[in-house]
C-alpha cells in the first residue's frame, strides 16, 4: 500500500509543479520530471524529456 500512496504523492507534486497529464507517467519518469523542474526547466519540457 505504501508504494501506491507514494505514487499518488508524486503525481500530486507533479500536478502542483505544473506538469499536466502525468497520470500515465511511471514513478521514475515523475521523479525525473520533478527533478528537472526543480532545476528550473519548464514543466512541459521536463515531462517530455522524462518520458524519453
Amino acid at each position: 500500500m505504501g508504494n501506491r500512496e507514494q505514487l499518488h504523492d508524486l503525481r500530486q507534486q507533479a500536478h502542483n509543479a505544473g506538469i499536466e497529464g502525468n497520470s500515465k507517467m511511471t514513478e521514475e519518469q515523475l521523479r525525473e520530471a520533478l527533478h528537472r523542474v526543480g532545476k528550473g526547466e519548464k514543466p512541459q519540457m521536463a515531462k517530455q524529456e522524462a518520458k524519453r
